[in-house]
């Protein structure tokens, strides 16, 4: 899965790399208010690549005496920075720079750069949100619809990148539209206009990364598939009698703590008591690989 996700995240920062540039040339001369904040917006969406980057890297360390279960929530400490990035640097200066050129109109005599940089920029955009989305189709274990399977999902460096080159895509529409009625209709206020509305979009995608990356860092279960998965492989071994809640806390994408309190026939010795915990454990292992850390505890006075 990770590599799936370093596939989708330098594939975003090449896209955003060359757009941003792109964008920053033809804001430079036709000096459009939407074209200068698709430009930062570009120029934060690489940064945040990086970001990404970095984090997928740092989560792979070996656990040690102060994280002995590893640091897989790198990932999501670092989404959740991208997260403010996008809120304060993208959304905020979109904002801003709408309404500088509010106050201060001007018309855009030729549209010739912005057109071209914007339809380019959609292409490469395009692209990476492709690539992004085949990356995360193939580490869901469901189908269906895309914004609950996000909010589900718990690959933040994969979804990151999808709701930014999303939101890359409805910028420059927004832009697109924002520069050709301003210069069919003569009116400078609709490509300030764009400009805050990009601003508005970008707030809102950040606001929707920051609460999805939270819910990682403060501990989310399993999805409710991995769970009932190992509620069946208890119901299936006949020296299980009842079992507890199976309690779940992901430590990174592919690793989950999975902690399980069981009652055991009364008549079973400690020794094959144990040997039932630990077939019980591989069974769990070989059918949800991303359960790496298992704990299992009986309720029965085993040895007495």
């Amino acid at each position: 899965m990770a590599g799936n996700s370093k596939i989708a995240i330098y594939g975003a920062i090449g896209a955003n790399t060359l757009i941003a540039i792109g964008k920053f040339i033809a804001a430079f001369f036709t000096g459009s208010s939407a074209m200068l904040a698709e430009g930062i917006h570009s120029l934060v969406d690489t940064g945040n690549g990086l970001l990404l980057l970095l984090g997928i890297k740092r989560s792979k360390q070996e656990p040690d005496e102060m994280h002995p279960f590893g640091y897989g929530k790198e990932v999501y400490f670092w989404s959740f920075v991208v997260s403010i990035l996008i809120f304060a640097l993208g959304g905020g200066f979109a904002i801003y720079e709408g309404i500088h050129a509010l106050q201060d109109p001007h018309i855009i005599e030729d549209p010739t750069w912005n057109y071209a940089v914007l339809i380019a920029a959609m292409l490469f955009e395009g692209t990476a949100l492709f690539l992004a989305l085949r990356a995360f189709n193939k580490s869901r274990a469901t189908s269906g619809n895309i914004i609950k399977n996000i909010i589900q999902s718990k690959d933040a460096a994969t979804f990151a990148v999808i709701i930014e080159d999303a939101a890359a895509v409805i910028g420059l529409s927004i832009a697109l539209i924002g520069v050709f009625l301003s210069q069919q209709l003569q009116n400078p206020y609709l490509d300030g206009a764009a400009s805050v509305s990009i601003g508005v979009l970008l707030l809102l995608v950040a606001t929707f990364l920051a609460k999805e990356s939270k819910g990682l860092l403060l501990g989310e279960s399993a999805n409710p598939h991995v769970i009932a998965s190992v509620e069946k492989i208890m119901k299936e071994h006949p020296e299980v009698k009842d079992w507890a809640l199976p309690q779940t806390m992901h430590f990174g994408p592919d690793s989950i703590l999975l902690v399980i309190e069981i009652d055991l026939l009364d008549t079973m010795e400690l020794m094959d008591a144990e040997n039932t915990m630990e077939q019980l454990r591989v069974e769990i292992q070989l059918q949800q690989p991303s359960i790496t850390q298992i704990y299992i505890q009986s309720a029965n006075n085993l040895g007495t």
